[in-house]
């Protein structure tokens, strides 16, 4: 049987963390960025919507 293939959303990051809360700056490690133009790419978990959500103003997310 062919493997399902697990769908990805790409982060990068396009604003500074500094002056944030720290549960924002936090959550911007946990998705790999913590500096401006960093991107990562993470498999699209409801987890990962969430941490996604709460820093949303501080990144930009591509679907892929």
């Amino acid at each position: 049987m062919a493997e399902k293939k697990k769908k990805t959303v790409t982060i990068t990051q396009i604003h500074s963390a500094a002056g944030r809360y720290a549960d924002q700056r936090q959550t911007l490690i946990g998705l790999r960025l913590n500096k401006i133009r960093r991107t990562s790419t993470l498999e699209d978990t409801p987890a990962v919507r969430g941490m996604i959500r709460k820093v949303q103003h501080l990144v930009q997310v591509d679907e892929g």
